[in-house]
């Protein structure tokens, strides 16, 4: 039995489609098995909501009177810098941005109160943003200063553009030095103390599809709470990474190159992050559709916690020093626990990222598709996968001539 996504949106449009989470499927083919299940549900919503680095969002702000080259000048958002090396008013504002006066790690541990993710979210929620901008002058933009207040209903356009979101899989971070460290994945207690993971497991969208299947490009997607699409592989993309016989990667594989429009956006699925002796990000909600178009990918979607394995990894020295050391491999069922054993040592767990938060976007996009105002789309190109032989490289360090 087959299906194709223009027979799966003619029921949606219908009323007819049977849409569950990508939890819900894994009780449905254990109570039914698979061959029924495949002519039961004709979508499996995925969801995931952590904090994504490599975040942004770019935002056309409009011409002042008397015109202004903002592009090449300096833009502040509440403090923080926005890139301008674009257009005259046209800005990128990344999550992991930080005010110029910020001590930053000068007082350690720095407590990074404020950022680009806290400005993205207080644009969503529709507060009020001091601009302050600089420029050099021009014969036709001739206007040198500007200082006033913006918000998302003001300016032309407000895009969420993130560069690398929704983690196919990731590292399990330990410490095994003898001094707590601060990490982007939390604080980690010196001598084994702690755990820290961050996916959603069996709810994750490329663990669900992970020889990227049906998310390609043009993918439509939940997105902080509103529509967006796949725009691209994200950047780090590694499809040639370590998997299990079920293709499940072990190791930090996929990624998504994600847009959409900031202004449909909430602030429940947008949250500006702080990160103790690191710096800021972006919490981000994704939700992406599976189509069940066969028994193959159907068998994909029904991938549980302990079918995924994560690797930990020491970050007191070899995450720093990009030693390819892994200390074991765990399951998530085993990191849910809420404990894992290393070195003979049981290790407490907890996750960075909101396994509640992940349920309730695939729940919600479940409604959206179920009342018919979220069809599904065929992705214009394909993800680079095992094949495109696609492999991470360190930055060439050559020496300067």
């Amino acid at each position: 039995m087959a299906r194709t996504i223009a027979e799966i949106n003619e029921k949606i449009k219908k009323g007819q489609a049977v849409v569950v989470t990508a939890e819900e499927v894994i009780g449905i083919a254990k109570k039914k098995g698979v061959a029924a299940t495949m002519k039961e549900v004709d979508v499996v919503t995925t969801g995931t909501f952590g904090p994504m680095c490599s975040s942004s969002a770019y935002l056309n702000l409009g011409h002042t009177n008397p015109r202004m080259k903002m592009g090449g000048g300096r833009v502040y958002l509440n403090d923080v810098p926005a890139y301008t090396g674009v257009a005259a008013v046209d800005v990128i504002l990344g999550a992991t941005a930080m005010p110029e006066d910020d001590p930053k790690n000068k007082i350690y541990p720095g407590e990074f109160k404020y950022g680009g993710g806290h400005v993205i979210e207080e644009l969503v929620a529709g507060k009020d943003i001091r601009l302050v901008a600089s420029a050099y002058g021009t014969d036709c933009y001739p206007r040198k200063k500007l200082e006033t207040l913006i918000n998302i209903n003001t300016i032309n356009e407000a895009v969420l553009f993130n560069m690398r979101n929704a983690y196919q899989n990731y590292n399990v971070a330990v410490n095994v030095g003898t001094r707590m460290i601060y990490t982007y994945m939390g604080v980690l207690k010196a001598r084994l103390g702690n755990a820290n993971f961050c996916s959603a497991g069996q709810l994750s969208p490329l663990l669900n599809d992970p020889l990227y299947k049906t998310i390609g490009v043009g993918t439509r997607i939940f997105l902080g709470g509103g529509v967006g699409y796949v725009a691209w592989h994200g950047t780090q993309h590694n499809p040639s990474a370590p998997r299990t016989d079920k293709g499940v990667p072990t190791r930090g594989a996929g990624t998504l190159a994600v847009i959409g429009d900031l202004k449909q956006m909430k602030p429940k699925w947008l949250v500006g992050t702080s990160f103790l002796g690191y710096g800021t990000t972006l919490t981000v909600g994704i939700g992406v559709p599976i189509p069940i178009l066969n028994e193959e990918i159907l068998q994909y979607a029904l991938v549980t916690d302990a079918d995924i394995l994560a690797p930990v990894v020491d970050y007191s020295d070899a995450y720093p020093n990009r030693k390819a050391e892994v200390l074991a491999e765990v399951s998530y069922a085993e990191l849910k626990s809420g404990k894992i054993k290393v070195n003979g040592r049981e290790i407490p767990t907890a996750s960075l990222s909101s396994y509640p938060g992940a349920v309730e976007i695939a729940s919600t996009l479940k409604e959206w598709i179920m009342k018919g105002e979220f069809l599904l789309s065929d992705p214009v190109a394909p993800l680079p996968g095992i094949e495109s032989g696609i492999k991470l490289k360190p930055l060439d360090e050559r020496p300067l001539p």
